[in-house]
């Protein structure tokens, strides 16, 4: 314990109480950047099944605009957007995919077997 005798003042309590209600937002925005990291299961460039289907995660970044698929313009191609998409699969950017079994894709990807989705 300490040989400092606790301060009872009310100042001191009011800054502890102001201390504490700035810490709550900041508590918050790094809870909020560790929800959006990558899962462990999710689908990587280096997977032979995503070389294979030309797979990028950003569909910007993909080669959609030389392989468009029809259904929709280029840049409108995402997995959000896709048929193979299994959206009762995965939470938030990282759903589940007919095409990558048992693991995870972003559903701001692409890959060269887009199919628009039906309805």
């Amino acid at each position: 314990m300490s040989d400092k005798p606790m301060s009872k003042s009310r100042r001191d309590a009011v800054k502890v109480m102001l201390g504490t209600a700035a810490a709550i937002p900041v508590i918050n925005m790094v809870g909020l950047g560790t929800a959006h990291a990558q899962p462990d299961n999710a689908v990587t460039m280096d997977d032979p099944t995503a070389q294979a289907l030309k797979y990028h995660p950003d569909a910007a970044a993909s080669e959609r605009v030389s392989a468009a698929r029809p259904g929709l313009p280029p840049e409108e191609q995402h997995c959000a957007n896709c048929n193979f998409l299994l959206a009762d699969v995965g939470e938030g950017d990282y759903q589940g995919c007919q095409l990558f079994p048992g693991k995870l894709i972003n559903v701001n990807g692409w890959c060269a077997s887009w199919t628009l989705k039906a309805g």
